[in-house]
């Protein structure tokens, strides 16, 4: 992985900004962002959407963030700390989502990657079902990219990948329907011995892949994948690049996940 220098008094590091919810099990949402974030040289700011409590396990409350008070954070990062790339993770509800969709509205040419975090890994529905559809027609169209699983691709295009060929076919519709890159993960296809991506922009497509990683869980990896697009996207790295990079990270952070209380965490700092 390549190496990246610490911040000096000399060199102004690049700002990246996660718009996403707190985990207090630290193991996702805007921890895992910001582990990512330092990791890979840039310096990570947040706009909090919501509270959660939870564990590795279960989501057990929920606390939407106000959305004036999202707004005030969003100001206040532009105005001192202008990200140079931004990423969305879990949004909740309809009002932030339509807050999100004016503010990029009228801030037009920063590189923005949508992790559409609707539904976690233990069942709770994480997006309110009446703000999928303003995510889906509202913020996507205003996206660099989106980063579906297999559940969320079924959502965004009507049909659950079981395939590679489901993969690259989804892609490319997700691509026509909204006009933003796609990177599909097919982490969660059924009978296959590689964590396959398929990442497609409507001129470049990028089969990525690697192997399973075998006992390893994998709470706040699409946070983690996210963040690290995000990351190469502040520090210049053209969209195939940073996909590129950040797909060698997230492989890296799960091979080196480390145990605490019987929970796997990923390891960010590897």
């Amino acid at each position: 992985m390549a190496k990246f220098p610490l911040p000096s008094r000399s060199r102004s590091v690049p700002v990246a900004l996660t718009i996403a919810g707190s985990d207090s099990g630290g193991g996702a949402g805007l921890q895992a962002d910001l582990k990512t974030f330092a990791a890979l040289g840039v310096h990570g700011t947040t706009a909090v959407t919501c509270l959660t409590a939870q564990n590795p396990r279960q989501v057990l409350a929920i606390t939407p963030c106000p959305p004036a008070q999202l707004r005030a954070q969003l100001d206040a990062v532009w105005t001192e700390l202008r990200p140079a790339a931004v990423k969305t993770g879990m949004l909740c509800n309809l009002a932030n989502v339509r807050l999100l969709v004016d503010f990029f509205g009228q801030h037009p040419g920063i590189p923005l990657v949508i992790d559409p975090v609707m539904v976690s890994t233990s069942g709770t529905r994480l997006l309110a079902p009446g703000a999928v559809k303003c995510l889906l027609t509202g913020l996507l169209p205003l996206a660099t990219l989106v980063t579906p699983n297999v559940d969320e691709t079924e959502i965004l295009t009507g049909h659950k990948p079981a395939t590679v060929a489901d993969l690259r076919a989804a892609a490319r519709l997700i691509h026509a329907r909204y006009g933003c890159a796609a990177l599909v993960k097919g982490g969660h296809l059924p009978a296959t011995r590689t964590a396959v991506d398929i990442f497609y922009d409507g001129d470049t497509e990028l089969f990525l892949a690697a192997p399973f990683i075998r006992g390893r869980k994998t709470h706040g990896t699409g946070c983690t994948y996210s963040a690290a697009i995000t990351a190469g996207l502040a520090r210049g790295l053209k969209l195939p690049d940073a996909v590129g990079q950040a797909k060698h990270y997230i492989t890296r952070a799960i091979a080196h996940s480390y145990v605490t209380h019987s929970h796997s965490v990923l390891g960010h700092l590897a």
